[in-house]
């Protein structure tokens, strides 16, 4: 399955078209405007400091935004490759516990077709104190290296 004709069907469906009669609400925006569509990838944490440091010193993203007590106390982290079509943003709520990561198959996939920049990116993580662990999977202990990010995701 193709996800962008899929994303498309979705958001073309009547129940939540853009040609709705509501207006959505004005919200504050603290990133600069994308000139093109991306995902973002939200994820609960009790622990954006170490989320940080893992997804910046470890694999070489850039801070893209923050946020501290917005919205009645959510503060959040939005990371990612700023030329990617992606970003992964991390969200803390204020008196919540998100808890860890529900099981080994949570995992967020890069594929970094490059082996040379594949290797950099492996010892930018081991360099920055990131050792790599067990898949639970038997395809990515063959296919590539999994790590475990502060909240237990897996990537």
């Amino acid at each position: 399955m193709h996800i962008t004709p899929y994303l498309h069907s979705i958001l073309s469906h009547p129940s939540i078209s853009s040609s709705s009669s509501q207006t959505p609400p004005s919200l504050p925006n603290t990133m600069t405007p994308l000139a093109t569509s991306h995902l973002r990838i939200a994820r609960p944490t009790d622990n954006l400091p170490s989320l940080e440091a893992f997804y910046i010193s470890g694999l070489g993203m850039t801070r893209l935004s923050s946020f501290t007590d917005h919205a009645g106390g959510f503060s959040g982290l939005i990371v990612g490759y700023p030329s990617a079509p992606y970003h992964l943003e991390f969200v803390q709520q204020a008196g919540h516990t998100a808890g860890r990561a529900p099981g080994k198959e949570n995992l967020l996939v890069f594929y970094v077709p490059d082996e040379a920049e594949w290797r950099t990116t492996v010892e930018r993580m081991e360099k920055a104190g990131w050792e790599g662990v067990e898949s639970g999977n038997p395809w990515w202990e063959r296919a590539g290296r999994t790590f475990e990010d502060p909240v237990s995701d897996l990537l």
